[in-house]
């Protein structure tokens, strides 16, 4: 029995744990103006900051058509797979999930394809990618690696802290009068993903204060595994991961936040993601 997993571009897994476990990644796509880029293709994360800093509008992301779920799918089947489980981006943040399932009905009969909404974005949805290839390569089921995927995916949390308000006042989220009031005071906004959708989390005054609120939050959560780091073309992700290291001795995975994400959360985002334990 092979059960392979499939995911989309928006759950940000660095290229060598996707390799690991061959996990199948469908990109998104982002478009600048009339120019479209594929996620985790075109440009590099170097490249998309770049880009992002020198337009004056977002990109806009699109979630992948059907047919890209469909090719994925078709190729995993030329490779042996006996079973798909797709994890993917938070159905109440993106239509993704939706083409999974339209692509996963042209091969009722053919292989069995389990989908699970991660519930969550960029690694907090990587996790849960990383937790169902780690069952997978035990040789579960496809049942048991998509009924865990789900049951893991409620207890994943995500938090994050914005550098900038800048890519929410171009994408039209914020007045520009806010966003300029929460510079000058130094405000750092912070973001959790709950219940699928992103909500505020909070606020800190300085940036020391809002690594220390993240540090605070994975301290207060108990006993966590699968602890990653996300950030956006950031300095002092060092900072955080010290702060981690005080008490979390456990592996701690660094991810850059991709295009998909990055776009809205802006440069310097930062934050965690990690699933509790019971």
């Amino acid at each position: 029995m092979t059960i392979r997993i499939v995911t989309d571009s928006a759950c940000d897994l660095p290229d060598a744990m996707a390799k690991k476990f061959s996990i199948t990644i469908v990109p998104l796509t982002y478009r600048f103006g009339d120019e479209e880029f594929v996620d985790r293709e075109s440009l590099t994360t170097t490249q998309f900051w770049a880009k992002c800093a020198s337009s004056p509008v977002l990109p806009e992301t699109s979630a992948p058509a059907p047919g890209k779920f469909e090719a994925a799918f078709r190729d995993l089947v030329a490779q042996g797979a006996t079973g798909i489980c797709v994890v993917s981006l938070s159905s109440d943040l993106s239509a993704t999930m939706q083409s999974a399932e339209v692509a996963a009905k042209s091969f009722a009969g053919e292989i069995p394809i389990r989908i699970v909404d991660s519930r969550s974005a960029t690694m907090g949805e990587g996790i849960t990618v990383l937790a169902c290839a780690e069952l997978a390569a035990t040789g579960a089921t496809l049942d048991q690696v998509a009924d865990f995927g789900t049951a893991f995916a409620k207890r994943v949390q995500c938090w994050a802290a914005l550098d900038t308000l800048e890519n929410l006042k171009k994408g039209g989220r914020i007045g520009g009068v806010k966003a300029l009031m929460a510079s000058a005071l130094s405000i750092k906004p912070i973001l959790e993903i709950a219940n699928g959708l992103i909500v505020e989390g909070g606020k800190q005054r300085t940036r020391g204060k809002a690594l220390a609120f993240l540090v605070d939050k994975v301290r207060n959560a108990g006993n966590v595994d699968h602890l990653v780091i996300l950030q956006a073309d950031c300095s002092d992700s060092d900072v955080l991961l010290a702060g981690l290291r005080e008490f979390y001795q456990g592996e701690i995975i660094i991810g850059d936040i991709g295009a998909v994400i990055g776009s809205h959360a802006g440069p310097g985002a930062i934050g965690v993601a990690f699933s509790t334990v019971s």
